[in-house]
């Protein structure tokens, strides 16, 4: 591969994180579009709305595990690019669907998401490989910033766009996500690809290189070597990367942690207020859920506030600290409405969205861009594309059912109780972080490898011992 022109570590950062706007933009778009669509396609049935809107979600659980084997292979860069190539086939696709065509709008967001799942897996581990150990936490983060940054984009042209006649402005709102896309192909032409994929393959000098700009020549002598290392050491024992690979030896504690993670961050019921909430503002105060769209912009605001504040705290606290304390929020503030609708059935129902704002405050600046920090940083290297994949899609599996099962929940419960669930199963990631996560800011990726064998090696010694 070429070496790329040397371009400025803002404009690697920028792009690199770029994909997190056509990630957000298709997690936010549908639910502006969704009132509209529902309308001009007379869609009643629960399960229909859950699909269509779940069916991003599902397409990016493939995608993420795909592009995360695939760029060990091909590189961070190439697959990038290729997923903004799909991303712009899926948006077209999802415009153009005949009218009353459920089953093909399902399979345009289908292949929307294997672009969205790439993005959810490519970026953090590029991003995570580009940057220095200090400001890792930070320039990760930006991927967060731009996901909510996407979202909040989509609800503001579901917002100007709500005047056009419904058949129109839904498929606006869902074509337009391919404007972005060309802009994200044209700029990641020019990124370099990351340094210890490079090393990896042999391709010593154009690593070096690209290491020398993004460091500005300082200190890279010391990173050379510690990546070589670590690479040297994992070539001894290479094996073929399988599920069961991530769950054996050396691997597991931080695979484990790594997972468990993504995971929780999609059980605990974030996306079902990014999907729903102009239904859940229509349910609490029955109003139409197309005269709603303002709570979307609302919500976006305080997600990219949220971003924001991450990047100034985000290498200057720990990273379970900030974990354990939004995730105690967040359960808190799903399951208080609950207590409260018990003690006083009475309450305005706008009670729930006041809290679940709450939420998404807190989620803001600890789970939603930790997660992508974590999952960026804390797989040894040898696995990290394909264990950073498997994160995504576990990730995305959460996302399809929550997605898919909301819906249908609250025809059957109130939303009070449907929040209370999401509320005890934040407590749990909580409990989770404290027990399963270790700590990896300022750490270098080589030492949170360390780190991981360490414990691994503790963990199984521990197990021998009982039996």
């Amino acid at each position: 591969m070429k070496v790329q022109s040397k371009v400025s570590n803002q404009f690697i950062y920028f792009f690199g994180a770029f994909g997190g706007i056509l990630f957000g933009y298709d997690i936010g778009v549908m639910t502006g579009a969704l009132p509209f669509l529902r309308e001009d396609w007379g869609i009643n049935s629960g399960f229909i709305i859950g699909l269509i809107t779940s069916s991003v979600m599902l397409g990016a659980i493939f995608g993420g595990i795909l592009a995360g084997r695939l760029s060990d292979k091909l590189g961070r860069r190439k697959m990038i690019l290729l997923s903004a190539i799909v991303f712009i086939i899926g948006s077209i696709l999802s415009g153009i669907a005949p009218h009353n065509g459920n089953y093909f709008l399902t399979i345009s967001r289908v292949i929307l998401g294997l672009a969205v799942g790439a993005a959810s897996a490519l970026v953090p581990a590029y991003m995570s490989e580009m940057a220095p150990a200090k400001y890792r936490g930070r320039l990760s983060g930006m991927n967060q910033t731009m996901i909510v940054s996407g979202m909040l984009l989509s609800y503001i042209v579901d917002y100007f766009l709500r005047g056009l006649p419904i058949e129109l402005g839904w498929r606006l709102m869902l074509g337009i996500a391919a404007l972005p896309a060309v802009i994200l192909f044209i700029g990641v032409l020019r990124l370099p690809e990351s340094p210890r994929f490079l090393i990896k393959n042999n391709k010593f000098e154009e690593a070096k290189t690209v290491l020398s700009n993004l460091r500005h020549n300082q200190n890279i002598d010391v990173e050379l070597r510690e990546i070589q290392d670590t690479i040297a050491k994992e070539q001894k024992t290479q094996v073929n990367n399988t599920l069961a690979t991530l769950f054996t030896g050396k691997y597991k504690y931080l695979v484990v942690a790594g997972l468990g993670v993504a995971a929780f961050q999609q059980f605990q019921g974030a996306n079902a207020i990014f999907y729903y909430i102009p239904l859940i503002v229509e349910q609490a105060t029955g109003n139409s859920a197309s005269n709603a769209l303002m709570w979307p912009i609302i919500q976006g605001v305080i997600l990219v506030l949220g971003s924001l504040l991450f990047i100034a705290i985000a290498d200057k606290f720990n990273r379970r600290t900030l974990l354990m304390l939004g995730g105690t929020v967040m359960g808190l503030s799903f399951i208080l409405p609950a207590v409260i609708h018990m003690i006083a059935p009475n309450t305005n129902p706008i009670l729930i969205v006041v809290f679940l704002s709450i939420y998404v405050a807190f989620y803001s600046f600890t789970w939603a861009p930790l997660t992508w920090v974590i999952v960026g940083e804390i797989f040894p290297l040898t696995i990290r594309g394909f264990a950073s994949g498997a994160a995504s899609s576990l990730n995305w599996i959460g996302s399809f059912l929550v997605g898919l099962l909301f819906p249908i929940m609250t025809a059957y419960f109130s939303q009070q109780i449907v929040f209370a669930i999401f509320g005890v199963i934040c407590i749990l990631g909580v409990l989770f972080v404290k027990k399963c996560v270790p700590e990896s800011r300022g750490r270098t990726l080589e030492e949170i490898e360390a780190i991981g064998e360490q414990q691994s090696v503790k963990q199984t010694t521990a197990h021998v011992e009982k039996i």
